[in-house]
């Protein structure tokens, strides 16, 4: 069962794009090294979660510290075109988001793990914490997700994005994607 904080359901409505951090949010955060390249294991609920955002329209874009070719890999068979890897500055990647979505920084949610999504934090509407997140992310988090990074976390916030969003849309009568 997921538990959200009232105030975060109280937030939710007004939020219009999500950001993700990919190394502990969409990946649990270990890395693998073959022979030739760098491997990471992504959940297939949470990549259906973002699927289902950005065919109802919603933004969702990414900020790593990592690049990588699996990363590539994952986001592209997503479909998510709005992201940033490899990235020191996480204030400006988010701030060349908000200006490609149009959106107010209160009008985002960003999902971290670590110090370093901290800066997010500060910045976003709603600052979500995956449950294996550093005790300084979990302690100043909006929301902590039940299931950790890479085990179906972001699925959480995305079937609680979609869920309002699809509530607003029958309440003005309009289909599940609008």
């Amino acid at each position: 069962m997921i538990r959200i904080p009232l105030p975060v359901l109280r937030r939710l409505p007004s939020i219009r794009g999500l950001v993700l951090d990919v190394d502990g949010v969409l990946t649990d955060g270990r890395l693998s090294f073959g022979p030739t390249e760098e491997m990471k294991s992504f959940h297939v609920r949470d990549g259906h979660g973002v699927a289902l955002l950005l065919r109802s329209g919603f933004p969702v874009g990414i900020i790593s510290g990592r690049s990588g070719a699996a990363t590539e890999r994952r986001l592209a068979d997503l479909g998510i075109r709005d992201f940033f890897l490899g990235i020191r500055d996480k204030s400006q990647a988010f701030d060349t988001l908000l200006s490609r979505w149009k959106l107010e920084p209160d009008q985002v949610a960003a999902m971290g793990d670590d110090v370093t999504d901290l800066v997010l934090l500060r910045r976003a509407g709603l600052f979500i914490a995956v449950s294996d997140s550093h005790p300084s992310v979990l302690k100043r988090a909006d929301w902590v997700t039940s299931a950790p990074g890479g085990q179906g976390a972001v699925r959480q916030v995305s079937d609680a994005l979609l869920f309002v969003r699809n509530r607003k849309c029958r309440d003005k009568g309009e289909d599940h994607l609008c």
